[in-house]
C-alpha cells in the first residue's frame, strides 16, 4: 500500500467534505462568528496532534538522544516551527491558534467559550473529562474525543494519519472555499487578520506542510502493510469526524436563522 492507495480509499469522504453545503450557509457576519466559534476547537486540537507527533518522533526530554529517523525528525520540526511560531500580519511570531483567536476578536467573534474550555482542561488535567462535561455540540465533542484518543494511543502512524489526511491534506481546498465566501459576503467588514490566516494556511499546506506530512506517513509505514491499514482506517474516521463537525456548524446556523424568523 502507499499514499495513492490511501487517497483512493478516502476519496468519497474527501468529496463529501469539499462539497459540503456549509460553505454556502455562511451568509452573514453572525454566521461567520458562529463558524469561527466552533471551528476554533479544530484549530486547537490540530496543535495537540502536531505536538504529540513531535513528542513521539523527536526527543523532547532530557537527557537528549538522537532519534533514529533523521528525515522524520526534520519533517516534524519544520512543521512545528511554522505552526507554533509563524509570522503574523503585524510582524510578530505566534502559533496559528493564537493567530486565529486574534482574528476572531478583530472581527467580533466571541472567544469566551473556547477560553473557558481551555481553562477547564488546564484545571482538570483530563481532556476527556473536560470534553464530556462541556456544553459543546455532540459532534464537536466526538471530534475532540477522537483526536485525543488517537493521541492517547501513542501510535505515531495513527497520529500522523489523523494529522495528514484528516487535516493538512484538506486545509488548502477547504479554506479556499471558505475564503471565497468570506470575501464575497463581507466586503465591508475588516477581516484582514482572518484572511491572512486562511491565506497563510493555503500557502504553507499546499506548498510545504502537505507534501511533508505525506512523506512522513511514507517514512513511518515503510513496507509494513499493517501500519498502512491502520493509516487507512484512521484517515477515514478522521474525515468522517470532520464532516460531523461541518454538519454541526451548519445545523447551528440553520437553528439560529429559524429562531430569528
Amino acid at each position: 500500500m502507499n499514499i495513492q492507495t490511501i487517497n483512493e480509499r478516502i476519496q468519497s469522504q474527501k468529496e463529501a467534505l469539499l462539497q459540503h453545503s456549509l460553505y454556502h450557509k455562511v451568509q452573514t457576519i453572525s454566521d461567520l462568528h458562529l463558524f469561527l466559534e466552533s471551528h476554533i476547537y479544530a484549530v486547537w486540537d490540530f496543535m495537540s496532534l502536531l505536538k504529540a507527533l513531535q513528542s513521539q518522533l523527536t526527543c523532547t526530554t532530557t537527557p537528549w538522544f538522537a532519534t533514529k529517523n533523521t528525515e522524520i525528525r526534520y519533517l516534524i520540526n519544520e512543521i512545528v516551527l511554522a505552526e507554533e511560531t509563524d509570522l503574523t500580519l503585524d510582524g510578530k511570531h505566534q502559533s496559528h491558534f493564537e493567530m486565529y483567536i486574534e482574528a476572531m476578536e478583530s472581527c467580533g467573534a466571541d472567544t469566551r467559550e473556547i477560553n473557558a474550555f481551555l481553562e477547564d482542561v488546564f484545571e482538570t488535567k483530563n481532556i476527556f473529562v473536560s470534553i464530556k462535561k462541556s456544553n459543546l455540540h455532540p459532534n464537536i465533542k466526538a471530534f475532540l474525543d477522537f483526536t485525543f484518543r488517537v493521541i492517547d494511543e501513542g501510535k505515531s502512524n495513527k497520529t500522523a494519519a489523523a494529522f495528514t489526511f484528516g487535516r493538512e491534506d484538506l486545509i488548502p481546498s477547504m479554506f479556499t472555499e471558505i475564503l471565497k465566501n468570506f470575501q464575497a459576503n463581507f466586503p465591508e467588514t475588516d477581516l484582514s487578520k482572518l484572511i491572512y490566516y486562511f491565506e497563510r494556511h493555503i500557502e504553507l499546506d499546499a506548498d510545504e506542510h502537505g507534501p511533508m506530512a505525506m512523506q512522513m506517513i511514507s517514512e513511518l509505514c515503510g513496507q509494513d502493510e499493517s501500519k498502512w491499514e491502520e493509516v487507512s482506517a484512521i484517515s477515514i474516521v478522521a474525515l468522517e469526524k470532520r464532516i460531523g463537525l461541518w454538519d454541526a456548524i451548519e445545523e447551528m446556523i440553520i437553528k439560529k436563522e429559524t429562531v430569528l424568523v
